[in-house]
């Protein structure tokens, strides 16, 4: 192998070391994490999920709620907000909060889920 592409391959282990680097500490972790605890599909206009939410204390987040029908049709959907909380709050030191979304629906639904969550407005 020539000098040349030893550089050249080195070169490219570098970038994509230096890549995954970055992938990893700012988009593999977003700052937040759900868990849904429970749905209930109250009637043909209304489903609640109940979810937690670990984030830091000081960070808003949102998280976005779906409904959906036997068909696996979307057939409501809410997008919540998840503002700061004190140390108080909720568990491990305001960290996780439980939280409860309403999604109006078009139709009765079978079940309820958390599609994602996300940081707005970081701590």
């Amino acid at each position: 192998m020539s000098k040349r592409t030893q550089k050249i391959l080195l070169l490219v282990a570098a970038v994509l070391s230096v890549s995954w680097v970055l992938w990893s500490v700012m988009g593999g972790n977003t700052g937040v994490s759900q868990k849904l605890l429970s749905y209930n599909v109250v009637d043909g206009t209304m489903t609640t999920v109940d979810l937690a939410v670990t984030k830091s204390p000081d960070a808003t987040a949102k998280c976005a709620l779906k409904a959906m029908n036997d068909s696996y049709a979307v057939v409501g959907w809410n997008v919540i907000t998840i503002g700061p909380n004190g140390e108080d709050a909720g568990s491990e030191n305001g960290r996780t909060t439980t939280v409860r979304g309403e999604l109006r629906t078009d139709a009765l639904a079978v079940t309820g889920v958390v599609e994602n969550c996300w940081i707005v407005n970081p701590a």
